[in-house]
């Protein structure tokens, strides 16, 4: 029993109860409804638009968080319903390989995050003018950028009062 114990052990068993990392960036849809999410640890965004138009239908995102199998999401934005902003959601998630599904969503990998050593949320605290740097004590309103491997998003938004200021959602070069 020890040897099939250490043999199991040595081959490695399947990873039950492991989380896959989900971090990165996940595409869905079509060129004329294309859906871009990226996942940075603790923050998301999600980008809609049409490819043959060049046009942008909407945005939202926020915190997020894994409880069991659940993808829990705490919006802090969304341009397509706002009145989803503050409200905790949890869809069901599952993830394997290169797919991810969140409630009935299946989403495809782009990336995992690399190449690129910023990837991840970053909230701006501070702008560079003609008199040096000038500190931003972030509050409700939030400037941030969550950047993947290949994908970013720059977002501007207040939670409190749910307004939305701009966004920019783009693929990196190499």
């Amino acid at each position: 029993m020890k040897w099939l114990l250490f043999i199991l052990l040595a081959v490695g068993l399947p990873a039950w109860g492991q989380t896959v990392d989900i971090t990165g960036a996940w595409q869905t849809g079509t060129d004329e409804a294309r859906t871009v999410l990226i996942i940075a640890p603790k923050q998301y965004a999600v980008s809609v638009y049409n490819l043959n138009d060049k046009t942008f239908a909407g945005t939202y995102g926020g915190q997020w968080r894994m409880d069991k199998n659940q993808f829990v999401e705490l919006q802090e934005f969304n341009t397509l319903q706002p009145d989803r902003i503050g409200v905790e959601q949890a869809s069901a998630l599952r993830a394997e390989k290169e797919k991810l599904m969140i409630g009935t969503q299946e989403f495809t990998r782009v990336d995992k995050g690399a190449p690129g050593v910023l990837a991840g949320a970053w909230l701006i605290t501070g702008r560079m003018t003609d008199k040096g740097l000038q500190t931003i004590t972030p509050g409700a309103r939030k400037t941030m950028k969550i950047l993947s491997g290949t994908r970013f998003q720059w977002i501007a938004y207040n939670s409190e009062t749910k307004e939305f200021f701009g966004t920019v959602e783009a693929r990196t070069l190499r």
